[in-house]
């Protein structure tokens, strides 16, 4: 019985197939032609009239239409009987058919030879490589004749790198694109220069084009010529157009640290995602983009944004295997300590208030792990010891050459070193400048204040009296800090308009849009209004501040914690041992400075006696 959702039986089901199968009967069982001839006639006749009946059915009953071939359980099987010999013959009778009056019927015995020629080819291949997939099937459809012109050429190439997986996998994967440019791929590919950087070494991800030739604006096929998506579908590497990779633990100063290199007139290419390939497609774009800026290529751990090792390694894979890594390290019960501490915004925080949403609705916008008024040490044991991106240093340190690795401690970031940090970096990277210690802040961006921020006010005096007039000023609240690490630009400080007196914040700023900001001003009656309501909404959230600050834990109360919690003291202490197997055998002097830490290793075995 015809079954309908079986792209097998629908595709023999082809006039060609049929056609094409009487052809191979004949050959097999004689017949003459004349009967030949009647018979292919006939078919012709009968599919036309179940292709009519068809057509007819499903105008008046739509629900019987066929379902899409590709929906088919069986349909990448169904492909390959486009290949079958029947199928082959078949597209040749119709061809010879449709051309008659070109002289396609004495041209059909040549095509007939021809067809039985490259039937032999695409057996041998499905016999050869099994990688082929739904795709590949699709693509070969399409691109038949080029594959068959160069079959021989890319036999060759397949039995060159037989032995190396990776590059076999990486040529199935992306066939189409293979045998369509196949003629710059082969020389890439049988170049010495392939053999030293990938082959050699057995590089789990090696480029299908060449990186050198990717760079030049120049050739036919670069960077800016090929897709994104493709561009890290066939491993290409990034361009080299940066000085170093910088690399950061989570809960690191990579905050700070950020707002410094910018100080330096350095472009961070970065994305924080969870899929590598919107992540080397963005660092990508950001690249092609800023060719004339000092860029640098950024990678920070963030717990929240989990990324798979396996994929992170292929990511870190295509980075230039020759540029330094600058790694931003710390005190690991000092990172701890930040993680147990760090907030977590509630799902009903309010980014945007009015001037009548009470203030206390608009401060209750945070919480702690697992909705927890305050911190507590219990979360290492509930939620620390399973962020597997947590430990990630050792790991990382693995996927570049071990002499291009620079360890750089958050403690040299703390302001009142990061001036000497710099210019120690600047000898090592030349970096286009460094700033003036009167233009460095403190660098505490996502601290007790700032991670609360920024909020927008939408200042509107109607929506106290509707009799006012109708105007909104937007008022932006946030930290120096987080006004430069977010690049918001076109606003001026209005702290002075707004406060008789200093506030309790050095680094709380209020700000409006500069085009406002004259507007503004002549507004007495919002601003007058607005020191009031922002008075009670500093006194408040100095209350907040204070109450978290005497809630916070430290160091110490971590290890106390350790000390009164022995088997989890030793499952961290393993944890650890893995975690600075590189750092302990490079920078041991590093690793003897973490306070904390070398508290941490004592404790440990004076618990093993």
């Amino acid at each position: 019985m015809y079954n309908r959702n079986s792209a097998i039986q629908r595709i023999k089901n082809h006039l060609a197939y049929k056609l094409g199968q009487a052809m191979i009967d004949f050959n097999t069982n004689g017949g003459g032609y004349i009967t030949l001839c009647k018979k292919l006639y006939l078919i012709k006749k009968q599919h036309k009239k179940e292709q009519k009946i068809y057509q007819e059915t499903i105008q008046v009953f739509p629900q019987l239409q066929y379902p899409a071939l590709e929906t088919c359980n069986d349909y990448e099987q169904a492909l390959k009987y486009k290949f079958h010999l029947s199928y082959m013959l078949g597209e040749v009778l119709i061809k010879a058919y449709q051309t008659w009056y070109k002289g396609g019927g004495f041209k059909l015995k040549n095509d007939i030879k021809r067809v039985n020629k490259e039937f032999q080819i695409f057996k041998e291949i499905f016999k050869e490589f099994h990688q082929i997939n739904v795709s590949m099937l699709q693509g070969l459809i399409k691109n038949k004749q080029l594959l068959l012109k160069e079959f021989q050429r890319i036999k060759n190439i397949l039995k060159i790198h037989q032995d190396y997986k990776a590059i076999l996998d990486n040529i199935f994967h992306n066939f189409i694109y293979f045998i369509q440019n196949f003629d710059l791929i082969e020389e890439w590919l049988l170049s010495d220069d392939f053999y030293e950087k990938y082959k050699k070494e057995n590089h789990p991800y090696p480029s299908l084009l060449d990186p050198k030739k990717l760079n030049d604006k120049n050739e036919k096929i670069n960077y800016h010529t090929i897709p994104a998506e493709l561009a890290w579908e066939m491993n290409l590497p990034l361009p080299d157009n940066y000085e170093f990779v910088w690399l950061a633990s989570s809960l690191s100063g990579h905050g700070a640290m950020t707002m410094y290199f910018e100080l330096c007139d350095i472009n961070i290419c970065k994305c924080i995602h969870h899929n590598p390939g919107i992540m080397y497609s963005n660092i990508l774009a950001q690249l092609l983009n800023n060719t004339t800026k000092y860029n640098i290529i950024a990678y920070t751990d963030y717990t929240h944004v989990y990324v798979y090792r396996n994929d992170l390694a292929r990511f870190l894979s295509l980075l230039h295997k020759n540029k330094p890594i600058l790694y931003l390290v710390r005190d690991p019960i000092s990172r701890l300590k930040t993680g147990v501490n760090h907030i977590n915004f509630k799902v009903d925080k309010l980014d945007y208030f009015n001037l009548n949403t009470p203030i206390d609705r608009v401060l209750d916008r945070d919480t702690y792990y697992f909705e927890a008024t305050v911190p507590t040490c219990e979360h290492i044991k509930t939620y620390w010891i399973y962020a597997e991106s947590f430990f990630r240093l050792n790991f990382l340190t693995q996927c570049f050459k071990t002499e291009n690795i620079i360890y750089l401690d958050m403690q040299k970031i703390k302001s009142e070193y990061i001036l000497k940090t710099l210019k120690e970096l600047n000898n090592l990277f030349s970096f286009k400048r460094i700033p003036a210690q009167e233009n460095i802040d403190n660098g505490m961006t996502f601290d007790e204040l700032g991670v609360l921020f920024p909020i927008t006010l939408l200042a509107n005096l109607k929506d106290i009296d509707e009799n006012n007039i109708d105007e909104t000023f937007e008022i932006l609240i946030t930290t120096k800090q987080l006004l430069k690490l977010y690049k918001i630009k076109n606003y001026k400080e209005i702290n002075f308009l707004l406060f008789k007196h200093k506030i309790p914040f050095e680094n709380l700023i209020f700000c409006i849009q500069e085009e406002k900001i004259t507007s503004f001003k002549n507004n007495l009656n919002l601003i007058k209004y607005l020191q009031s309501y922002l008075q009670e909404f500093v006194d408040k959230l100095e209350i907040k501040i204070n109450l978290k600050k005497q809630h916070l834990i430290n160091e110490q109360q971590i290890l106390h914690y350790f000390a009164n919690n022995m088997s989890l003291a030793k499952k961290w202490e393993k944890i650890f041992k893995q975690e600075l197997i590189h750092i302990k055998q490079h920078r041991p002097d590093i690793v003897a400075s973490w306070k904390y830490y070398q508290e941490f290793e004592k404790m440990c075995e004076e618990l093993d006696g």
